[in-house]
């Protein structure tokens, strides 16, 4: 059995960490996973982010083509502690368990959008929805639906940031809506903001699109030729008047960065507004939107009142060599995580990760990480790819045999890994 944690003196612990902290801030050159542990304030001599490189992981856990049922026995899961904030979750494994079951499907929850209701657009496969994350420090407790409506008791939670975001926003809701009673919930959506009322909890669960967080002019309605959006970095009163007196934030941004064009962004007072735009690489104009985020969070959020939450980028699965399966198409036909220790693909920047470290670790506010970057990282398999819409409308036939160019792997199947994140999420609650 390990020692359980809370036995050596704070005191101790404390040195031991600042000592670590210290000499990793003056030799770590690598960027690798944010800690899920929440940041704090580097003069307080705690720990702000824990950085690996993410190829120094141990070796491979099982070879792919293994078979599928791979569940942990009692004694593997008896050394480990009851999950506790600082536990290292991004480092573990996906374990298959045909006995797990989600808590919903995209049958029995209205609430899925058609983008990510895989089984009712056509998915034949199912496995991908029996596998569960097992930190290697930790033990993470399951979803209780029960308990994640008594933490909302009297609150608003908000998800903020893109579609991904948005999945994880009604994953949240899909795992707990079955508990209330039809009379006792509604929901409302709109193109910006929308959000579900638990009526006998006196509670909400939001979301609100804002895909850069600062003020663009393709927030809404979106502008479908990229080279034509423009980002307002130094602006984000537009979309935060919207946040205020929330209890429990939650953000994101990621994807709608990486579009393989440089970012055109204004700062100040330009005389012809928008032809005044400066072009800048996509980590760069990252970083400086991401400290406007920053600032508004400091100076308008009072930490005794509202949680803030971090959602660290969900990777892309475009690049099948990522995962040597070089004879792939995307993610098309992947139907089991890929298992390698530490594995790491093209689909996440660590410029961006870089960028959210070096921003964040200067705040005064303490920002919680649910860090799904590695965990999701594996997934391979968990992706809509062609069982999904494009434009309002279902793949056709001859879509779906073109998976190359129309194969989804951004966004996930419903239920499915985002269910995993909110795992997490609530575990942090």
């Amino acid at each position: 059995m390990k020692p359980s944690h809370g036995k050596v003196p704070i005191s101790i612990v404390a040195i031991v960490v600042c000592v670590f902290a210290f000499v990793g801030l003056l030799y770590t050159k690598d960027i690798g996973y944010i800690s899920s542990a929440t940041v704090l304030s580097i003069s307080s001599c705690k720990p702000e982010l824990i950085i690996d490189h993410p190829n120094k992981s141990p070796s491979v856990e099982k070879k792919v083509n293994s078979a599928p049922e791979e569940v942990l026995g009692s004694d593997e899961e008896e050394d480990k502690d009851e999950f506790y904030p600082h536990c290292r979750v991004d480092r573990g494994k996906w374990v298959f368990n045909s006995s797990f079951k989600p808590l919903y499907s995209d049958r029995t929850c209205g609430y899925l959008e058609r983008q990510v209701a895989c089984v009712k657009n056509g998915r034949p496969d199912s496995d991908y929805r029996h596998w569960e994350w097992k930190p290697d420090e930790c033990i993470l407790p399951r979803f209780d639906p029960k308990l994640a409506l008594e933490k909302l008791r009297g609150k608003r939670l908000m998800f903020v940031g893109d579609s991904l975001q948005r999945g994880q926003w009604e994953s949240f809701v899909c795992m707990v809506e079955f508990m209330i009673p039809t009379e006792e919930k509604s929901m409302k959506r709109g193109h910006v903001h929308s959000v579900f009322k638990a009526k006998g909890y006196n509670a909400t669960i939001e979301f609100y699109w804002a895909p850069y967080l600062v003020e663009s002019n393709s927030d809404f309605p979106i502008i479908d030729d990229i080279k034509k959006r423009i980002l307002r970095v130094d602006r984000v009163a537009k979309h935060a008047k919207h946040w205020v007196d929330v209890d429990i934030l939650v953000f994101n941004t990621y994807i709608w960065w990486l579009n393989g064009y440089k970012i055109k962004t204004l700062w100040g007072s330009f005389p012809n507004e928008e032809e005044g735009y400066e072009e800048l690489d996509a980590p760069s104009a990252y970083r400086v939107a991401l400290r406007t985020w920053a600032n508004w969070v400091d100076t308008t959020i009072d930490p005794n009142k509202t949680r803030v939450f971090f959602t660290t980028m969900s990777p892309t699965h475009m690049r099948s060599a990522d995962w040597n399966n070089k004879k792939g198409k995307r993610c098309f036909n992947e139907t089991r995580p890929y298992l390698k220790r530490g594995h790491w693909g093209t689909g996440s920047d660590k410029r961006i990760m870089e960028a959210v470290v070096s921003v964040t670790e200067r705040m005064q506010v303490p920002i919680t990480f649910i860090n799904i970057t590695q965990i999701s990282e594996h997934r391979i398999d968990g992706h809509t790819s062609v069982y999904t819409e494009t434009g309002g409308k279902l793949l056709t036939d001859e879509q779906k045999a073109d998976p190359l160019h129309y194969a989804d792997c951004i966004h996930w199947c419903l239920p499915g890994v985002p269910d995993t994140w909110n795992q997490l999420f609530l575990a942090y609650l």
